[in-house]
């Protein structure tokens, strides 16, 4: 390729973007699943930006194309949510999800408020999603729970401390 993938702060700008690396993303989750009607594959662009204006969101660019992201936001109680870690599907096991999943731990360690500061971090993802679970344990998550959503699907919530 030629070019090295730069991990950056994602903004209003790049919500389009987002979104359209999104719906490709999570076409692989709905298949294992069965269901197109997942949140990633609904979600509308007022929604996504949104999103990142209550949250922080980092995206990965190879040269000037979006290539991954994740969205995060801290509550009140001190756990951060961390959302969507995508990666586009030619750019998968060279390591981006980690380093975005690195990049957002970091983010909130480091730039929350006093008065907010993080205390834990937390993901879920689908019982079926081996991947997601292995780069989640591989960094230290720790399944806390489990909640059926539908038939056949399963979500896996999992935190560690900040």
């Amino acid at each position: 390729m030629g070019l090295s993938v730069t991990i950056s702060a994602a903004d209003v700008r790049d919500a389009e973007h987002i979104l359209k690396l999104q719906y490709l993303c999570y076409q692989s989750e709905a298949e294992l699943y069965g269901d197109w009607s997942i949140e990633p594959l609904t979600q509308s662009l007022d929604a996504l930006r949104a999103e990142l204006d209550e949250g922080h969101g980092l995206v990965a660019r190879l040269g000037d194309e979006v290539v991954a992201s994740v969205r995060a936001r801290l509550d009140e109680d001190g756990t951060v949510r961390i959302a969507k870690l995508i990666v586009h599907p030619r750019m998968r096991r060279h390591g981006l999800g980690g380093r975005l999943l690195d990049g957002i731990e970091r983010h909130f360690a480091e730039a929350a408020p006093a008065t907010a500061s993080a205390k834990r971090f937390q993901l879920f993802t689908g019982h079926r999603s081996e991947g997601n679970l292995r780069l989640y344990r591989s960094k230290g998550y720790a399944q806390v729970g489990t909640r059926e959503v539908g038939t056949g699907l399963t979500l896996v919530t999992l935190e560690k401390a900040a």
